[in-house]
C-alpha cells in the first residue's frame, strides 16, 4: 500500500476534467469526465491516484487527518482565471454610475477616463500599497474557488510603474497561495504624455519597457544589484512570461500592435492579445499568426478568423463579465467558437473599470445564460482550457495523475448547481498543492 499526504474520497462527483495533455474541442467540451464516488490521493502536492473509492482506499493510506470524506459532495479542479488586472490602485465608481447612464467604454477613454483614471491611481501608489490591495483582490478570488490566475501590468503605461506592478505580481506570487503567471501589458493605452504620439509610445514600449521587463523574468538582480546574479523567481519556478497588446480604435492598431508583439517575440516573451472587442481591426488573425498562446474578447471576430483560430493551437477567451458589467445584450459568440472546434476559455477579466468581477462561477452563470454554453463547457472552459492559455496546462486545471493538486469540495452534490444557483461562492474545503486553504 503506497502512502499518501491526502486523500479525498466518497466524492458523489469527481469531475477530472481531463483532457489527455490538449485543450478541450468540439464534443470533448461537454465531458468534465466525471467519476462517481471518486476519490483523489497527493502526495507532495502532486496528484498520485484517481479512481473509485474502494479502489483508492485499497491501494492509498493516509494518517487519520489527512484523509476527507467529502460526504457525497462534488470536487473539481481549482479554477483558472487566465485573463485579470488586479494590480491597481484607486477604483472607478464614478464611472459605474456614467455607465448607468449611457456612456460607453470608448467615450470614458477618450476623455481621459477609464484607463488613464486607473494609471493615475497606480504611479502615485507605493509598492506596498498595490501589493496590500492586490493581495484582498487574490483574497477575493481563491474564496470563489480561483486557485490560479494570469495578472497583466498596464497601468503604469510608463518604464518605472510597469516594471513596479511586475514586482508587485513576483511579491504576490512569493507570498499569496494562488499561483500566478505574468504578462506584460504596457500596450494598454496611449498616456497623457504621448497623446497624439502613438507610435513614440510604441518606440518606447518597445526600445527600453519590452527588454528591461525580460530582463527582470530572467534574473532577480535588476532590482536588487547587490544581490547574486540568480534566475528570477518566475522564471526559476518555469512560470511563462506573456506580452499583450490592446489592439482596438483609440488604442493601438493593426500595424502598432503587430511591431509590439513581433518585438517581444524576438526577445523571448509568449504572446497574449486583446482583439475585437468593439471592431475587427484583424487582431485575431494577427495573433493565430503569430502563434500567441490566446486571443481575447472576440465579440467582433469574423467568421473567417473563427475557421483559422479552429485550426490553429491558440486559445480563445471570452469574457462575458465585460459584457454584462457594461448592461449589453450581445456577447462574444461562444457557442458558435466551440461547435466550429475552436479551444474555448472563459475568465473574470477581474479590473476596476469594465469587469469588477472575482467569481469564475459567476463568469460561468452568465455564459451559460447569454452565450448558450453547456455547465460542462463552460466548466472545461474555466479549468482545464484556462490553464493551456496561460502555458500551465501539463501541470494545472484538472485532476489527472501527475497535476498539481489543486482540488475544490463543492458545496453542492452536483457540480451544475454552482452554476445553476448563481451569486454564492460555490467552494467548500479548497487545496492548493495538495495543502488545505
Amino acid at each position: 500500500m503506497q502512502n499518501a499526504d491526502l486523500i479525498i474520497h466518497n466524492a458523489g462527483q469527481l469531475v477530472t476534467c481531463a483532457s489527455g495533455g490538449k485543450p478541450k474541442r468540439g464534443d470533448a467540451m461537454r465531458d468534465v469526465g466525471i467519476i462517481e464516488n471518486g476519490a483523489v490521493a497527493v502526495k507532495d502536492g502532486v496528484i498520485v491516484g484517481i479512481g473509485k473509492t474502494s479502489d483508492i482506499l485499497s491501494e492509498f493510506a493516509g494518517n487519520e487527518a489527512d484523509v476527507i470524506d467529502a460526504e457525497g459532495k462534488a470536487v473539481i479542479p481549482g479554477f483558472v482565471d487566465p485573463h485579470t488586472h488586479i494590480v491597481f490602485a484607486g477604483d472607478r465608481l464614478n464611472e459605474f454610475e456614467l455607465k448607468i447612464k449611457g456612456a460607453d467604454y470608448l467615450e470614458i477613454l477618450a476623455a481621459g477616463g477609464g484607463i488613464i483614471s486607473t494609471v493615475k491611481n497606480t504611479r502615485e501608489a507605493s509598492f506596498e500599497q498595490l501589493v496590500e490591495e492586490s493581495r484582498k483582490r487574490l483574497d477575493k478570488m481563491l474564496a470563489c474557488g480561483t486557485t490560479t490566475c494570469e495578472i497583466k501590468t498596464g497601468y503604469g503605461l510608463d518604464t518605472e510603474t510597469e516594471l513596479k506592478m511586475l514586482r508587485v505580481i513576483e511579491e504576490l506570487d512569493k507570498t499569496h497561495p494562488v499561483s500566478i503567471v505574468p504578462t506584460f501589458l504596457a500596450a494598454h493605452a496611449v498616456p497623457p504624455e504621448f497623446k497624439g504620439n502613438t507610435d513614440g509610445y510604441v518606440d518606447l514600449i518597445c526600445d527600453e519597457m519590452l527588454p528591461m521587463a525580460w530582463e527582470w523574468y530572467e534574473s532577480s538582480h535588476f532590482f536588487r544589484p547587490s544581490d547574486p546574479l540568480q534566475a528570477g523567481h518566475m522564471r526559476s519556478g518555469q512560470i511563462p512570461f506573456y506580452a499583450d497588446v490592446f489592439c482596438e480604435k483609440n488604442a493601438f492598431d493593426l500595424t502598432q500592435a503587430e511591431r509590439f508583439l513581433t518585438t517581444a517575440k524576438e526577445i523571448g516573451f509568449k504572446l497574449k492579445s486583446h482583439v475585437d472587442q468593439f471592431t475587427n481591426l484583424g487582431g485575431s488573425r494577427l495573433g493565430i499568426e503569430l502563434n500567441a498562446a490566446s486571443i481575447d474578447h472576440l465579440d467582433a471576430i469574423s467568421d473567417e478568423e473563427i475557421e483559422m483560430l479552429a485550426q490553429s493551437e491558440t486559445v480563445g477567451i471570452v469574457i462575458p463579465t465585460e459584457n454584462f458589467n457594461a448592461g449589453k445584450t450581445q456577447f462574444a459568440n461562444a457557442r458558435k467558437l466551440i461547435d466550429a472546434s475552436c479551444a474555448l476559455a472563459l475568465s473574470t477579466d477581474y479590473n476596476p473599470g469594465s469587469a469588477p468581477c472575482p467569481s469564475m462561477p459567476m463568469a460561468m452563470a452568465i455564459s451559460c445564460r447569454y452565450q448558450k454554453l453547456l455547465p460542462a463547457e463552460a466548466l472545461n472552459a474555466a479549468t482545464i482550457n484556462a490553464a493551456f492559455s496561460i502555458g500551465l496546462g501539463e501541470t494545472h486545471g484538472s485532476i489527472e495523475i501527475g497535476k498539481n493538486a489543486d482540488l475544490t469540495i463543492l458545496d453542492f452534490e452536483d457540480y451544475r448547481e454552482m452554476i445553476y444557483e448563481f451569486g454564492k461562492p460555490p467552494a467548500g474545503d479548497l487545496f492548493i498543492g495538495g495543502v488545505g486553504i
